[in-house]
């Protein structure tokens, strides 16, 4: 069976691979997702408060720093065959372009660009903040020859906009998206706390929904992240148009090996379906393919409603 996919640029045997997270700060759990079928990683992500911390000072949340992940790339890309993608968290400028260089030089075979930014000052206008997120794109496609992804918050006045604007500047690919973490209080200690909490399958809905409408409307590759815990849903985006489908959450709660049963229950589907590869089905799920192209937009809502009071009536 042809599971294979194109993404970055990159022909990859499957369109799983592990995204971002704590389970790629080890190169032996790197290597674990290797042997269950990764066809590539994203490692952990190098943050710009890491590149700016003072290496003297205690820095407990900062776990690998900055020259120790440049050589954790040259070592992974030692220690397996599959791909390895670097990621870059950022909020502005700063010096952290040098280090989208020393990152090619470094050796991986692209970059991962995580734009995690949360504007609260009341007086910047929408337009303010999407071009400094332009700008920043721009700045770093200009500073690496490797390829680029970008991760993104859905939290555009108009998101398919956006897309086309990072698509004009040459990005090789869009994530999507990121999951902003809310912060809770600790009503005994008066403080507020982080919130770190996995992603359920429902999230991939809003994936789903975006890749299925910007499949086919620009040159990027897609790759859908958050809520993709089984072969079913990597099936669906696909079928939307994803190019490859990230993992995290799934292989925290269930293991790296988790891959692997994915992986089997794919074949297993197409098999049953009778498709001879994943190929066969990208896209056709998608607003340009699908028999009700309206079923992305208002409508939906619409009959979501419908469907929700007839299944519960409201009894007056």
């Amino acid at each position: 069976m042809d599971l294979s996919t194109t993404y970055l640029g990159i022909k990859l045997r499957t369109p799983l691979v592990p995204s971002a997270s704590p389970l790629s700060e080890e190169i032996d759990k790197i290597k674990q997702m290797e042997q269950a079928g990764a066809a590539a990683a994203v490692l952990h992500s190098l943050f710009e408060e890491q590149t700016e911390a003072d290496p003297a000072a205690a820095q407990p949340e900062f776990r690998v720093g900055p020259d120790a992940y440049l050589k954790q790339i040259a070592e992974a890309k030692r220690s397996v065959k599959i791909p390895i993608i670097a990621s870059l968290n950022c909020t502005t400028l700063g010096d952290w372009i040098s280090y989208a260089r020393q990152i090619t030089e470094a050796g991986a075979d692209a970059l991962e660009l995580n734009i995690y930014k949360i504007p609260t000052q009341t007086k910047v206008i929408g337009s303010t903040i999407e071009n400094g997120y332009i700008h920043t794109v721009r700045t770093v496609r200009s500073a690496t020859t490797i390829p680029l992804a970008v991760k993104l918050s859905p939290y555009f006045s108009n998101f398919a906009n956006m897309a086309q604007c990072f698509d004009a500047l040459s990005v090789d690919a869009l994530v999507l998206f990121n999951r902003f973490y809310q912060p809770d209080i600790d009503l005994e200690k008066m403080e507020v706390t982080p919130n770190l909490t996995l992603s359920t399958p429902t999230d991939m809905r809003l994936p789903l929904h975006w890749i299925g409408i910007l499949y086919g409307k620009i040159r990027a590759n897609l790759a859908a992240t958050s809520g993709i815990y089984e072969a079913k849903d990597v099936i669906k985006l696909v079928m939307a148009g994803a190019d490859v489908t990230m993992l995290c959450s799934a292989l925290m709660r269930h293991g790296i090996q988790h891959i692997q049963r994915i992986e089997m229950e794919i074949v297993a589907w197409l098999e049953q379906h009778k498709y001879n590869s994943l190929t066969e089905i990208k896209g056709i799920m998608s607003q340009k393919n699908c028999p009700d192209p309206s079923a992305f937009e208002r409508s939906q809502y619409i009959r979501g409603l419908s469907t929700y009071t007839s299944l519960f009536p409201i009894r007056r």
